[in-house]
């Protein structure tokens, strides 16, 4: 018997090319694993989103508008359409669809993706330990937390929701209207579905999530979030130029790399980077950090090292942002 399954995840779109991905597995997909059991069961049901066995080298077939182009997977199942469309489209959330068969078997799942409203302003934000609390630095704790915490007794930092939110509406005189945000880190694709989830119950803006390469066995799972970060060095860089109109706000923290990899990103985008966000996650401030976000304000970029939402809410009002 076949086994077949597709996971689609948010595209985005500007005047010239749009880029839609996803995965297909010979198993379930991670997300049809419930996040709201207790105890034990919420542990099996994360393992098993790190027991899935990707579909390397079948076809999908992406549906948008008048574009129908095939592409086939990679080796780790995942499949990524970036293709030339200059079709007028208007501002918002669209809907596509992505449909894989082999012999008689098929799967077509719906997506969505973006294309921005009129903005001066973009928010990238980090997730772990941004506004997702996570322990990072712990291994063991960060551990507990993601096997025996289900979705609906993880913690969001107080006051980042409102932050979010500003930042979302800022600038924007049109109720319907928002500023595009884009969650990048280095959780890996077996927990989108965890994040997308989190973000919904919190009521965080919708954004485009870019994630790392996904992992497909326990002795993986130990290591998630782990390992080289330069990929959100990548995914930063690609968006920046993806919109390179806009002017961007970027949030992160102090327990991984977030400093050091914004610190390039204003180097390759003198013009582009308006302020950086680094949430202290430990009592005391990280001497290292702080002076990164001082060489950092010496390309004109504006930093704010805090320990409390409210602080950079202070911050982002008095620099005007919102």
């Amino acid at each position: 018997m076949v086994k077949l399954d597709l996971k689609l995840y948010r595209g985005y779109v500007n005047n010239e090319e749009l880029v839609v991905s996803g995965h297909v597995f010979q198993s379930w997909a991670p997300d049809k694993y419930r996040l709201d059991k207790k105890g034990i069961r919420h542990a099996v049901a994360i393992i098993h989103m790190f027991r899935i066995k990707p579909y390397p080298n079948v076809e999908v077939t992406l549906n948008f508008k008048n574009v129908v182009v095939t592409t086939k997977t990679l080796k780790d199942g995942f499949f990524r359409f970036t293709i030339p469309f200059s079709d007028e489209l208007e501002s918002g959330w669209h809907p596509y669809t992505v449909t894989c068969k082999i012999s008689k078997f098929g799967i077509i799942n719906c997506g969505e993706l973006l294309k921005p409203f009129e903005s001066k302003l973009g928010i990238i934000s980090d997730i772990d330990d941004t506004f997702l609390i996570s322990h990072s630095d712990n291994f063991f704790k960060k551990l507990y937390v993601l096997l025996l915490r289900n979705l609906n007794h993880r913690k969001i930092y107080e006051d980042v929701v409102q932050h979010y939110k500003a930042l979302s509406i800022a600038g924007q005189s049109n109720e319907i209207a928002s500023n595009s945000f884009f969650y990048v880190s280095s959780s890996e694709w077996n927990l989108y579905e965890f994040i997308d989830s989190f973000a919904r119950l919190h009521d965080l803006p919708k954004a485009v999530i870019k994630l790392k390469d996904i992992k497909s066995g326990i002795s993986d799972f130990l290591f998630t979030g782990r390992g080289n970060h330069d990929h959100k060095f990548v995914k930063i860089k690609e968006i920046i130029s993806f919109y390179p109109h806009l002017e961007y706000v970027l949030l992160g923290d102090d327990s991984q790399q977030d400093p050091y990899i914004y610190e390039r990103i204003c180097k390759i985008f003198p013009k582009n980077i308006k302020s950086i966000y680094i949430r202290q996650t430990a009592n005391s401030i990280n001497e290292q950090v702080a002076n990164v976000l001082k060489n950092i304000d010496t390309l004109d970029v504006a930093t704010c090292y805090f320990r409390y939402s409210h602080e950079a809410i202070a911050h982002s009002k008095a620099l005007g942002i919102i």
